[in-house]
């Protein structure tokens, strides 16, 4: 059984007739009514789309936009899922992030069909291809990718005596996830910090490095039996609680953000999307730096899609405030507004990407570094349409150990293999 409630026939199907698309991502078609209408735009976390809608709004007097922003993806997904099963309610532009993508593709008749020639060749190939179904009709329009860096507080590095130097510390991060857990041991026994933020968060990263985690192509749910789920959940706790490394801070909870201020890690995980919600959560804190290395190689964590549910009552605005929104001049401005890092192959071989750098990050060369971390990925894990629920209850065990104190590893994971089983 899926995680997803809908009780809907999932079908193929779409319009045929598609507005002619200039170089910049618009549609003249669709952008050339005089009508007076407003458009919703439904995203979550950071975007970078607040200046960019304010531009759309300039290019077109007939329109306006209204950006509706959920707390937590986890928010957004039970939005969407709430408004598709009453055909009613959802934003004319509704954001999808990769880890439930799946979910909302059994339900292809509840989105508009965004196949377009002129948008043909815009994406990576395994980006365009996880939103297309069997019968070439495109879900969503990719926004991001999440090529993985390691974020750090330099000046607690330096005040236990690590090196501070970006290059450096690289050099001292590179290797496995143990090697990672192994500086933070010597970290944390010069520092009051903890070393990362929480094992939720490392959780993240580690399990994006597994080909087929949670689910295999066939539909049969494997997070119990597959051995190196178990590995890496044991590894990750054994860093967090028995070393110590963690600061118990589940992500996106007000104690996570608080504790940006309070110098209570020295490293996270940081893909492209976060630095924008690091540098919102640390105003006023000085130190911030990246490193241009990832334990493990590379591993991408996030990255959207914009999709067109079919119940809006203006579809083809849509449609070109989407297309507009993903073509690569968008996708630059949005890099540099909240360091969202573009899937576009186009703005990948941007100099102005190449060359980006970050003031708030001392100065790092964001762009060079993430593309450096993107030529890192070697696959992409196999997400079925269990992923998200499979995941959340895993991240819902590893919380019950590191932030709540409730259980020990055996007795979260055992409650785990039972919310696992329960989905059927």
């Amino acid at each position: 059984m899926t995680a997803m409630t809908l009780t809907l026939a999932a079908c193929g199907g779409g319009d045929d007739n598609e507005g002619s698309t200039t170089d910049n991502g618009d549609s003249s078609e669709a952008a050339g009514s005089g009508e007076q209408i407003t458009l919703t735009v439904a995203t979550f976390n950071e975007f970078g789309y607040e200046d960019l809608l304010k531009e759309y709004e300039s290019l077109h007097d007939n329109i306006t936009v209204e950006h509706v922003k959920a707390d937590t993806a986890d928010n957004a997904r039970d939005a969407l899922r709430n408004s598709l099963g009453a055909d009613s309610g959802a934003a004319d532009i509704e954001a999808i992030e990769v880890d439930w993508l799946v979910e909302f593709m059994q339900y292809p008749d509840k989105f508009e069909d965004l196949a377009d020639p002129g948008v043909a060749d815009r994406w990576m190939d395994w980006k365009i291809e996880a939103a297309t179904t069997d019968d070439g009709k495109l879900i969503g329009y990719g926004t991001d990718t999440g090529p993985q860096a390691i974020c750090y507080r330099a000046d607690l590095l330096e005040a236990a005596g690590l090196p501070t130097d970006r290059e450096e510390v690289a050099s001292l991060l590179e290797g496995d996830w143990q090697h990672y857990f192994d500086v933070g041991k010597d970290f944390v026994a010069k520092s009051d910090a903890a070393w990362f933020d929480s094992a939720g968060a490392t959780w993240q990263g580690m399990i994006n490095q597994v080909e087929v985690p949670y689910q295999d192509p066939s539909g049969e749910i494997i997070a119990t039996t597959n051995p190196q789920v178990r590995e890496l959940y044991d590894q990750v706790l054994a860093a967090s609680t028995d070393a110590e490394l963690s600061a118990g801070l589940q992500q996106w909870t007000p104690d996570w953000v608080a504790g940006f201020q309070s110098d209570s890690f020295a490293t996270m995980l940081c893909p492209g999307w976060m630095l924008g919600i690091i540098e919102g959560n640390s105003e006023g804190v000085e130190g911030w730096d990246v490193a241009n290395v990832f334990p493990g190689g590379g591993g991408n964590w996030g990255g959207s899609y914009l999709t067109v549910p079919a119940q809006g009552e203006h579809v083809e605005e849509a449609k070109a405030l989407a297309n507009w929104l993903t073509a690569p001049e968008q996708q630059i401005k949005a890099f540099e507004a909240k360091g969202t890092f573009p899937s576009q192959v186009e703005a990948l071989e941007s100099e102005t990407l190449l060359s980006a750098s970050n003031a708030f990050f001392n100065d790092a060369p964001t762009g060079q570094i993430f593309v450096d971390r993107a030529n890192a990925i070697t696959f992409q894990p196999f997400k079925g349409p269990d992923y998200f629920s499979v995941n959340s209850a895993l991240q819902d065990a590893l919380t019950r150990v590191d932030v709540d104190g409730t259980d020990d590893a055996q007795t979260s994971w055992d409650k785990f293999v039972a919310d696992v089983e329960a989905l059927g």
